[in-house]
């Protein structure tokens, strides 16, 4: 596969202090640069910004049935190695991060295996962090 240029996403949050610590010290993503108003963090070498945007009043949340799991819409996250997958569901284990989806094995023996967890960070945005034990088949039908 060619290599992949960095992604930039940016995502709305209703508290910036609490959503900055979330992203640097829940996630061990390391900050970039930041204002009064947004953080900038490398998110596994994709540049992630979170943005001060006021609550909305709106907390309508949409759910899709996947694998028998209801999975938060829209969500956002990246694609890891087996092993650093593992290690980082680990980590989030231990750091006592409340699951959507607890880390556990999709379409296990079906094609498109895969690692997958969900959880929201302290603003309502929704993530999911998963790995394919064979990458060849991240796009496969």
């Amino acid at each position: 596969m060619k290599s992949l240029s960095p992604f930039h996403l940016a995502i709305p949050v209703d508290n910036l202090e609490v959503a900055r610590d979330f992203y640097n010290k829940t996630l061990d993503l390391k900050e970039g640069r930041s204002s009064d108003h947004w953080v900038d963090f490398n998110f596994f070498g994709h540049q992630l910004v979170i943005h001060y945007k006021p609550k909305s009043e709106s907390t309508t949340s949409h759910h899709n049935n996947v694998d028998g799991k209801e999975v938060p819409v829209p969500h956002f996250g990246i694609i890891l190695e087996w092993d650093i997958w593992q290690n980082f569901a680990q980590m989030l284990s231990n750091k006592k991060v409340e699951f959507v989806i607890e880390p556990y094995i999709r379409f296990q023996g079906e094609v498109g295996e895969q690692a997958t967890m969900f959880f929201y960070d302290p603003c309502g945005n929704a993530l999911e962090f998963k790995s394919f034990k064979d990458s060849s088949q991240i796009f496969a039908k």
